[in-house]
């Protein structure tokens, strides 16, 4: 455990080390507060359902762009084998990786409460539904560094990485709004892959578990795969 933490901590310090998480923490914010504010007042509804129905989609492609760097990078420069010398496991250096980013996530979302406050301040909002929202985001983001650090580990290009961890994480987003494509006994089974629809679900203020075990299992799956991957490279 102690590995874990020291590797997460790491990786969190090192983000900001780089110029690129201030860029994406600015571009998230900057995307969100656009779209969010610009069609708050006519809506004329004292609620963020407009934010985070953005959000899964918005995620798709940050959430890679947050997780590129952690195996490519060191891939790249060499870190990587120096880090394997160390007295950690691949479950170590996988799930601190995976923590950091998480927790990197959590904090680019902080600012996004201001949103909720602002609502609050003209009118009556009910915070279920934002509870139910940013306890979604936090699942949904932690779905999406899991399959953004499987992608990251997959190649030495930061830029590769970034577009097979946003194919992966924008198809998972829009694949239950393809139904009409899928045959008609396969509907059921296609429409729970979808991570849009398990999100707005929990946003909605319902919490049901088998939206918890959904984002749960994509958190194993993106893990496990990572896990799979460094030890057939090594």
């Amino acid at each position: 455990m102690n590995q874990i933490i020291h590797i997460a901590v790491k990786e969190f310090k090192d983000y900001f080390i780089s110029p690129i998480a201030y860029i994406v923490i600015a571009m998230f914010l900057i995307i969100t507060g656009w779209f969010f504010f610009s069609t708050f007042f006519l809506f004329d509804r004292a609620d963020m359902r407009n934010f985070f129905a953005l959000l899964p989609m918005i995620f798709a492609f940050v959430i890679p762009a947050v997780t590129m760097r952690l195996f490519s990078e060191e891939m790249n420069i060499g870190s990587y084998e120096t880090l394997l010398t160390m007295p950690v496991s691949f479950i170590d250096i996988a799930l601190g990786k995976f923590f950091a980013a998480v927790l990197f996530t959590f904090c680019m979302l902080i600012p996004t409460i201001s949103y909720a406050v602002s609502i609050a301040m003209v009118g009556k909002l009910d915070p279920g539904p934002v509870i139910g929202g940013y306890i979604g985001a936090i699942l949904l983001g932690g779905a999406f560094c899991a399959i953004g650090i499987f992608a990251s580990c997959l190649t030495r290009n930061q830029i590769v990485a970034f577009i097979i961890g946003s194919f992966l994480c924008f198809a998972l987003t829009i694949i239950d709004k393809l139904l009409f494509f899928v045959p008609g006994a396969l509907t059921g089974v296609v429409g729970f892959l979808g991570a849009d629809s398990h999100f707005q679900s929990i946003a909605k203020g319902v919490i049901d578990s088998r939206d918890i075990i959904y984002f749960l299992s994509l958190m194993f799956i993106g893990l496990f795969g990572t896990y799979l991957v460094m030890q057939e490279r090594n």
